[in-house]
């Protein structure tokens, strides 16, 4: 199946299906979306690997300068209060990395604004789709349960009054059967029966997920957001209590940038694996219910309402007709004769006509239009504004974690140009035991 009409995949969903893949053993994965398969989730583990080998490679690094900092700086002179060459540089890189990051969190909050509304896209398409397959089901039910009624009735009670004319009863008994076999093809109409997903269920369960999801960006970008802003006070301050608890802060905020960076990555991944040629439907058991077995829903959907549903109702469309032929022809005939069959056969063109009238309906319904619309909004949430903004917040992600490396590497060299705490200890000019005071009174009591 190609793409559906209305969506095209964007430029990063092909990039992304272009990237290689590769278990734990370096042997390349299809991009199909395959979540059962082992090999699937092995590359999606290797994705969230790589952000853990950052986190480690960012430490060890931080770990080094540190270490190479305390243990190889050479002694000051006794004495010397002037601060070292290159401490401006330092505090100045220390500012620039910390102004990065707050262009980060910008970038960051877009991203989350971004997802949160291909997310919410793709609940809205759940949600209009569940209404197009509920109404169908009604009208299903009831045109099934009209044309039982009229069987058991109007039919019998037709065959009973036509009883001696058996031409005029096997005419009754053709409209029977037919009746019957309409209402078993539309018994079969109701294809998502068989598919273990509902989209109400789904769409709330996205939905809840969503909205933890966004919280949890929204507070660790004000963290951020925080930590960058109590660490440029402290710069300016020259306040080494701040100072040293927004290093412990910076710290904590790198290893969750890290950890969102692989989460963000695989999320990518699996939004690109979603695409309208990588369907695989669940055989058996529903399994997690992720936001990719939607487009398989909507796969299987599309698939139905094609030719053989078309063809189906169709079919049953004639059959109608052909009853309705058949009870005009009954009533031309048999009405002169038989009197009493005349409310039976009116009864049976009421319930005819409300027939055809649900008939159309389903037409409606089920042309394609209606969940081909819904399919394309769900991929254009899924595979557009929320791939979107999965990579912006994996930019954000990373842009922070390189941010608050280099402020951990330059915070302590910057702490120590910081002057001593007694340099900040202010002198009242009325005290007599200041130096500055004793010393003009001792000039005015020589003066006498």
């Amino acid at each position: 199946m190609g793409a559906p009409p209305g969506y095209r995949p964007s430029a990063w969903v092909h990039l992304l299906h272009q990237l290689p893949r590769a278990d734990f053993q370096l042997r390349p994965v299809p991009s199909g979306f395959a979540p059962r398969d082992q090999e699937y989730q092995q590359a999606l583990l290797l994705v969230v690997a790589l952000a853990g080998l950052g986190l480690g490679l960012s430490l060890v690094f931080i770990a080094v300068y540190l270490i190479r900092f305390c243990c190889c700086r050479p002694p000051e002179p006794p004495g010397a209060k002037s601060p070292p060459p290159g401490g401006g540089c330092i505090t100045w890189s220390c500012i620039a990395a910390l102004l990065v990051g707050c262009a980060s969190i910008g970038i960051g909050f877009y991203g989350n604004s971004e997802t949160s509304d291909g997310v919410s896209q793709l609940s809205s398409a759940l949600l209009h789709a569940n209404h197009t397959l509920s109404t169908t089901d009604y009208l299903v039910l009831e045109t099934v349960e009209r044309l039982d009624e009229a069987v058991r009735t109007e039919l019998t009670t037709l065959e009973e009054v036509l009883a001696e004319r058996m031409e005029l009863v096997a005419a009754a008994r053709g409209a029977r059967r037919q009746a019957e076999a309409v209402a078993q093809q539309l018994q079969g109409l109701a294809f998502w029966q068989g598919v273990p997903l509902s989209p109400v269920q789904v769409a709330e369960d996205v939905s809840f997920m969503e909205e933890y999801r966004w919280l949890a960006y929204v507070l660790l970008l004000l963290l951020e957001l925080l930590v960058c802003f109590f660490t440029l006070l402290g710069l300016a301050k020259q306040s080494k209590w701040l100072v040293a608890v927004m290093t412990t802060m910076s710290f904590l905020v790198l290893v969750l940038s890290w950890g969102s960076t692989g989460l963000e990555a695989a999320t990518a991944m699996v939004s690109a694996f979603t695409g309208p040629d990588s369907f695989v439907l669940p055989q058996h058991e529903p399994g997690p219910r992720l936001t990719a077995y939607i487009l398989n829903y909507y796969f299987l959907c599309n698939q139905a309402v094609s030719n053989p549903f078309q063809q189906r109702l169709t079919l049953s469309q004639r059959a109608l007709a052909n009853i309705h032929s058949q009870l005009q022809g009954l009533e031309r005939e048999a009405v002169p004769q038989f009197p009493a069959a005349q409310k039976p056969l009116l009864s049976l063109e009421e319930t005819l006509n409300v027939t055809e009238g649900n008939f159309h309906q389903l037409v409606a319904l089920l042309h394609c239009r209606s969940l081909h619309k819904d399919y394309s909004a769900a991929l254009r949430g899924l595979c557009e504004d929320a791939m979107e903004g999965l990579l912006f917040l994996l930019l954000f992600s990373l842009l922070s974690a390189g941010a608050l490396a280099t402020t951990l590497c330059s915070l302590p060299r910057a702490w120590a140009l910081f002057p001593p705490s007694d340099d900040y200890e202010d002198t009242d000019d009325d005290d007599p035991f200041n130096p500055q005071e004793s010393k003009r009174f001792v000039q005015w009591q020589s003066s006498i």
